[in-house]
């Protein structure tokens, strides 16, 4: 009896501890450089918020100045009501202008809704097209929906990127990069989607864990993501956002 007790005691420590972590409120910096005129920029990615709510102190804390705040896709599911999709978007839109980029789960909520929330809210969407983010160093952002294959929509995005300009990509779902890196020219990759596998047993999960790394001479950033799908549990794939620091040097 004694032994089913322990047994029962732990399996409520460790749905305890998975709900912790689940919540847990975690930015990691990552920086990277590139040749232009001296200076930076400042980027903010967050993706996978699904029915969080974006922790006010956590945003509050970031001093840097945030050129661009990315939403990478699943900002909401069915789950997610009206009212928290508002009080999210207003807390980003207090680090800087916000750009947002279709998931899997988002339309969930109503395609039309949500693009009424982003007019609102002030919100720019970028799907299957490019944006110059900033002229001074001819930065661009460039995505595509959920729904795009390596195929037409890509190839109209990229084409409206001038080759001799810089290109930050971002793709929901970064198990497109690897085709991307083969048929196009980028300058930074930006993806989540994959939880990090959102629960795992040291180096296994059914995703791989996220990370920023340069991929064959790319800088990319695949995050864990900042919310949970089904259950509000993780395990060994904490939760993140990202401050990204480009530097140019001449």
């Amino acid at each position: 009896m004694i032994y089913i007790f322990f047994l029962v005691l732990l399996c409520v420590a460790i749905v305890l501890f998975m709900v912790k972590e689940a919540f847990e409120n975690n930015v990691l910096y990552h920086e990277f450089q590139l040749n232009g005129i001296e200076g930076n920029i400042t980027l903010f990615f967050i993706s996978d918020i699904h029915v969080r709510k974006i922790d006010k102190k956590m945003i509050q804390n970031i001093s840097t100045k945030v050129d661009a705040v990315i939403v990478g896709g699943d900002l909401a599911d069915k789950r997610t009501s009206i009212n928290r999709i508002y009080d999210n978007l207003k807390l980003l839109g207090s680090l800087g202008p916000t750009y947002f980029v279709w998931g899997n789960n988002d339309r969930e909520v109503g395609e039309a809704r949500l693009r009424e929330i982003f007019a609102k809210t002030g919100v720019q969407v970028i799907e299957n097209n490019a944006i110059l983010l900033n002229d001074h160093y001819k930065i661009w952002l460039s995505a595509v929906d959920f729904t795009s294959d390596v195929g037409g929509d890509v190839e109209k995005t990229f084409k409206i990127v001038p080759k001799d300009e810089l290109n930050f990509f971002i793709s929901h779902n970064p198990q497109i990069f690897p085709e991307i890196q083969k048929r196009f020219k980028v300058d930074l990759l930006m993806g989540g989607h994959l939880h990090g596998g959102q629960i795992r047993l040291g180096p296994f999960g059914i995703h791989p864990q996220g990370s920023f790394s340069i991929k064959n001479g790319v800088p990319t950033l695949i995050s864990n993501g900042y919310g949970t799908t089904l259950l509000p549990f993780r395990f060994g794939a904490k939760p993140e956002c990202h401050i990204i620091d480009v530097k140019f040097k001449g």
